[in-house]
């Protein structure tokens, strides 16, 4: 890891970023100029100017992406704020532009309240066909979210919510191949209810009606607590007749662990307390809940993470390139939840014939982000 880190300081800092604007076209002779710029593109904003419907097709609105965050959940590593946040901004518009062939553009802001960030975003939106909101912290991300869908004509998305539940349900689709059983029959334990563990219980039950116990720091997510706020408070409805108790309370005879946490959390010993083949999705990065040789030696059947040197890794950048790809093209103003499941579902569908080592295809699998996108409009 040491060796990964310094490989990783020395190539940011010899490229200084990892993007950069290109032209479509060479400038190189006073005619292009003429149309260009001076005078010729003044035709063209008087045009747009009275046709806004059509900037889409005069502008770079067609393909281009603002990846916005403020810093307050970066990865594993917390609020580390705007300049923290950049380069992980500028991977994100680099897999845009790799998986996808889509402009975007990473945006980081020093403003942290939930109307600086919507008056932010409001404020830049015309400049972008798309948004994609990234490592907002929760609950301000939920909220800022579902402003921006209600006040902009923009596909708006939250990519550490929505990313992580498709590819989590594709997964999970798979994993129930595997150990031959139904999703709507299981007994869900999901460890985490910030932003992606919120997204993941909602479209699982959306898709599946399966029975999902929330447990966060405190333990379980249950009625008789005075301290959960409105997402949390949304999580009981997914279970009934859930009482107070521990994480190793929850585990007890559930069919699938999913973990977007901390390191260390699940242990051999609760593994074994499952029920018969369990489905282990481990997903803290870059240390998962329980490292996949001790959840295997514990008897898991199948095991997911979000690591690229393990089996299975639930990678966002499996689903969100199709699905803006698809919203871009397609002129689709809401990515709603059936959008996010049928993505799931052509996720699934790129692994033939699932094994406990593969419910997952590679993020290079040919042919997957235009297959998403085509289930986008």
């Amino acid at each position: 890891m040491d060796e990964i880190k310094q490989q990783a300081l020395d190539i940011h800092k010899k490229l200084r970023g990892k993007i950069e604007v290109t032209l479509k076209d060479n400038l190189d002779d006073p005619e292009k100029l003429k149309l260009y710029y001076t005078p010729g593109v003044g035709a063209v904003s008087t045009y747009v100017a009275e046709n806004p419907s059509e900037a889409r097709d005069f502008t770079w609105l067609n393909n281009s992406v603002a990846v916005i965050s403020d810093g307050s959940a970066v990865l594993g590593l917390g609020n580390i704020g705007p300049y923290g946040a950049l380069p992980v901004m500028e991977g994100k518009c680099m897999l845009f532009k790799q998986f996808a062939a889509i402009d975007a553009v990473p945006i980081v802001l020093d403003v942290h309240t939930a109307d600086e960030i919507v008056a932010a975003v409001k404020a830049i939106a015309p400049s972008f066909g798309a948004i994609n909101l990234e490592d907002i912290a929760a609950p301000i991300c939920f909220e800022v979210e579902e402003r921006l869908k209600a006040e902009l004509p923009t596909p708006i998305m939250h990519d550490d919510q929505h990313g992580t539940a498709v590819v989590v349900l594709a997964g999970l689709i798979n994993a129930m191949k595997v150990v031959g059983k139904n999703l709507s029959d299981c007994k869900v334990v999901l460890v985490g209810a910030g932003a992606a563990g919120v997204a993941i219980a909602k479209l699982l039950h959306k898709y599946s009606g399966a029975s999902i116990i929330a447990v966060d720091s405190k333990g379980i997510i249950e009625p008789s607590r005075d301290n959960l706020n409105e997402e949390k408070k949304l999580l009981l409805e997914f279970a009934s007749d859930v009482k107070p108790g521990s994480l190793s309370d929850a585990v007890h005879n559930a069919d699938v662990f999913i973990g977007v946490s901390q390191p260390g959390l699940l242990t051999p010993e609760m593994i074994k307390t499952m029920a018969k083949d369990p489905i282990v999705f481990a997903l803290a990065n870059p240390t998962p809940e329980i490292m996949p040789d001790l959840a295997k030696e514990a008897g898991v059947a199948v095991m997911a993470t979000g690591r690229s040197d393990f089996p299975n890794q639930v990678n966002n950048a499996l689903a969100f390139p199709g699905i803006f790809r698809g919203a871009l093209d397609n002129r689709v103003r809401t990515i709603t939840d059936e959008h996010k499941i049928a993505a799931a579902e052509t996720i699934a569908a790129f692994v033939e014939s699932p094994t406990a080592e593969q419910i997952i295809p590679s993020i290079f699998a040919d042919g997957l982000t235009e297959k998403i996108a085509d289930q986008i409009r």
